[in-house]
């Protein structure tokens, strides 16, 4: 069955293509900063918003029309599968990437569950020998079913938290037997909703106690996926564990587990930190941490999650020159973590999104390597903290001031001439290469 009808191979046309099935920045062969277009932005598609969202909200039920909802239960899953792999060709996407109840619904029991799993893993699996697709990383659903009310590796049941183990550990069977070049930990309840009843310590250790069994058990099967930390503030409790990228990394340290782990950052999420996009990038990086990246955006207006996908030309420049800065992603890659509006409910939809999202990475990418050729933000920096190249601040720098030194310096009463930040004409300098690259 063809669940795409009447849609073919997406080709790059170039940007005076007025075709809305065509790519108009993205040429997957092209070459950037010496490498390909494909191999600097390694983008994937979400199993659960391309697959399983049905456009449902808090406020409506669902409007996507999906060929493959007319079955139910397995079938409905296999016919996923198909459809799956159909987009992924027509995309020409190199990744995608899945929750375990994404692709096999829950049975009455673990043992039902884990057998539905196996049945779709065998079937992907045939997929795989004859697509180009890869999984990027796989992940498990511990936040949907109401066993995890309170958690999972947080929970205050301990019965939860072994069958969040049972979980991961199939999981992590899972990816090895898939090839996943990652493995996600998304605490989607890991945090808490007041302290009057919460034990704070003891849910941390419990959660670092987790990681380092995954950690152990990954290394016993020979799993050599790179772990990574989604971290994500608010939703849907007050306080999560792993509320932005320095908090995670700090849990990490804190519990001996940062050498095991890096950080997958989606844009999304940051603003719901109160950060930017960029800056939980440049922290991830700054700090070696930076593995993946879950490309969307939200709307800035509303204060949740609304995974849109990724438009946002300033944004998208910005993240592939903390991107390119980093040496590029490793493992990792640019998954959709993205879904059409709810307006947009016929299947194309899903084409002309991922469309959209990945010209905008694409141009990103090309803006953002001239910035890097040109070194238009290392001059700036550079300039700026020029005062810290020679004299007292080089010996601030190599170690070698202390405060006497400093005091002595001080007291020399030197006037200080501070120099402008220059943010505007920065700024106007961005929008220059935006509209001209």
């Amino acid at each position: 069955m063809e669940y795409f009808s009447g849609i073919k191979k997406i080709t790059y046309e170039g940007p005076k293509s007025q075709n809305p099935l065509a790519f108009k920045y993205y040429n997957p062969q092209e070459l950037v900063a010496g490498k390909t277009m494909e191999e600097h932005l390694r983008f994937s598609v979400a199993y659960w918003h391309t697959f399983t969202h049905d456009g449902s909200d808090p406020f409506g039920s669902g409007t996507m029309l999906r060929p493959w909802d007319i079955y139910k239960g397995m079938d409905r899953a296999k016919a996923r599968v198909e459809a799956a792999f159909e987009l992924f060709d027509k995309l020409d996407v190199p990744f995608f990437a899945f929750h375990d109840r994404d692709i096999a619904p829950e049975g009455a029991t673990l043992k039902e569950t884990n057998g539905n799993l196996d049945q779709i893993i065998t079937m992907i699996k045939e997929y795989l020998k004859t697509s180009k697709v890869k999984l990027l990383w796989n992940t498990a659903n511990m936040f949907t079913h109401p066993r995890f009310l309170h958690g999972a590796a947080t929970a205050c049941n301990a019965d939860v938290f072994a069958y969040a183990a049972a979980q991961v550990k199939k999981g992590l069977e899972t990816g090895k037997e898939l090839g996943a070049d990652n493995y996600v930990f998304w605490g989607g309840r890991e945090g808490y909703v007041t302290l009057l009843n919460t034990d704070l310590k003891l849910e941390l250790d419990n959660l670092a106690r987790f990681f380092h069994m995954a950690v152990a058990y990954a290394k016993e099967i020979g799993f050599f996926g790179q772990f990574l930390i989604e971290p994500k503030p608010k939703e849907p409790t007050k306080h999560q564990y792993d509320f932005d990228a320095q908090t995670a990394m700090a849990f990490l340290r804190n519990y001996n587990l940062q050498d095991d782990f890096k950080m997958n950052i989606e844009a999304n999420h940051a603003t719901l930190a109160g950060h930017t996009f960029q800056h939980e990038l440049r922290i991830s990086r700054i700090n070696g941490m930076l593995g993946s990246v879950d490309a969307n955006q939200g709307d800035m207006l509303l204060g949740w999650d609304t995974d849109e996908f990724p438009t946002d030309l300033y944004e998208t420049t910005l993240a592939m020159y903390e991107i390119l800065e980093n040496g590029g992603l490793g493992k990792g890659g640019l998954n959709f973590d993205a879904k059409p509006r709810r307006e947009s409910f016929e299947p194309e939809d899903l084409f002309y999104a991922h469309i959209a999202g990945m010209d905008t990475f694409a141009r990103g990418l090309k803006v953002a390597a001239k910035l890097k050729e040109d070194q238009v933000f290392e001059n700036v920096i550079g300039k700026r903290y020029n005062s810290f190249k020679e004299g007292i601040g080089l010996a601030i720098v190599e170690g070698k001031a202390d405060f006497h030194m400093l005091e002595a310096y001080a007291l020399q009463n030197k006037p200080i001439v501070n120099q402008s930040g220059r943010q505007e004409q920065i700024k106007g300098i961005l929008n220059q290469y935006l509209l001209e690259v």
